[in-house]
Parts: C-alpha cells; sequence; structure tokens
C-alpha cells in the first residue's frame, strides 16, 4: 500500500480527498481501462480503481500530483526496475 497526500485536495459528492492510499493492481483495476479511449485515460481510470476512488474526484487531482502519484506507483502497476549490468 502507497499514500500519495495531494498538494492540494479535491472534493466530489461532498467528500474531501487529500490523500489516495493505492494498492498493488489487480487485473479488475485493469479491466476498467477497457471502458475508457485513450491511454492517459486508461492511466487515470486504472489508478482511480487502485485507490478506490470514483473516476470523477479523481480527473480534478493536479498535474503535479499525478506526476508524484505516477512516481508512487509505478511499482504497484507491475513497472519492473530497470537492469542494471553493474558497469
Amino acid at each position: 500500500m502507497t499514500t500519495v497526500k495531494l498538494s492540494k485536495p479535491v472534493e466530489h459528492n461532498g467528500k474531501i480527498y487529500d490523500e489516495f492510499s493505492f494498492r498493488e493492481a489487480e487485473v479488475g483495476d485493469l479491466m476498467i481501462a477497457d471502458a475508457v479511449k485513450g491511454e492517459m485515460s486508461k492511466i487515470i481510470a486504472v489508478l482511480a480503481s487502485m485507490a478506490d476512488v470514483p473516476l470523477p474526484a479523481f480527473r480534478k487531482v493536479k498535474s503535479r500530483d499525478l506526476n508524484a502519484i505516477m512516481a508512487a506507483t509505478k511499482d504497484l502497476l507491475g513497472e519492473e526496475p530497470p537492469v542494471t549490468t553493474g558497469a
């Protein structure tokens, strides 16, 4: 589980979100990406699902916070660390 504090809270349906806690991506999260068009929209849909946050709330996240979220969740999305040769 990884938690990212937002630089500016977002509000949706009367609920204020000032941080998001992300769990490791599951197949169901990835399937949600099929419901939207566009690569960035797919990534956002998966991240929102991983945090159990409604997509309309996640869409209000500031770009700088999205950059922090992407950096903090890359391992949870299944990205492999870069291979180093030790050279």
